[in-house]
């Protein structure tokens, strides 16, 4: 396997993982800075109070600087239908809402994403039905909602955005775990696909929110 093969295989393997799993939240009330722990490394982030599975062996946390208006990356981010125009993921990925009308508490939306060749699953599609937890327009989100798939594949994910106004844009932060079996039974190589999928997200959504 050449090492092109190899990181295309491992970029497939976080869309499928990530992406579906965006299974997390709508962030909650955002500081202009996070507050630390007494170990010195950042709180996990919340929306309205609460957050993702701090149980789980799998999660991953990053953010990015965007200059561009809050209220343009906050529309990208809630049209979920519109999120394959302006993201890049391996494998394409297929939105629909559940229920109509501007994204908010409750609203549901399914991803129906293909496994792609190569991959240690049956051939067939993974289905995730997200459900909004938490929303505070133009601050968090928090949403949840299961993966499964052909071969018994099951996921548990919990995604958490926020957005935070800094001078000259916006600091947003994303923080998403996985719990279930595919992902607990090899946990270096499970956080490694969650955190190239969410820099992946981070870098598209920087992209769409700057060229509008």
């Amino acid at each position: 396997m050449t090492p092109k093969t190899s990181h295309r295989r491992i970029s497939a393997r976080a869309a499928l993982f990530t992406i579906p799993l965006a299974i997390a939240g709508l962030l909650g009330t955002t500081a202009p800075a996070q507050a630390a722990v007494p170990d010195g490394k950042p709180a996990s982030l919340t929306c309205q109070g609460k957050g993702i599975d701090r149980t789980a062996k799998v999660h991953y946390r990053t953010e990015t600087f965007i200059k561009a208006p809050l209220r343009t990356i906050w529309n990208l981010q809630t049209d979920v239908e519109a999120w394959p125009s302006w993201q890049n993921p391996v494998i394409p990925v297929t939105m629909k809402r559940l229920d109509p009308g501007p994204l908010r508490k409750h609203s549901r939306f399914q991803w129906t994403i293909p496994v792609p060749p190569g991959m240690p699953y049956p051939p067939g599609d993974v289905t995730i039905v997200s459900t909004v937890r938490q929303l505070q327009p133009g601050k968090c989100l928090r949403w949840t909602g299961p993966l499964d798939g052909p071969g018994g594949m099951h996921i548990d994910g919990v995604h958490v955005w926020n957005f935070v106004k800094v001078p000259g844009g916006v600091v947003v932060r994303t923080e998403e775990s996985h719990t279930g079996p595919q992902v607990d039974k090899d946990v270096p190589g499970s956080t490694e696909m969650l955190g190239q999928g969410l820099e992946i997200w981070l870098k598209d959504l920087k992209t769409a929110a700057e060229n509008r």
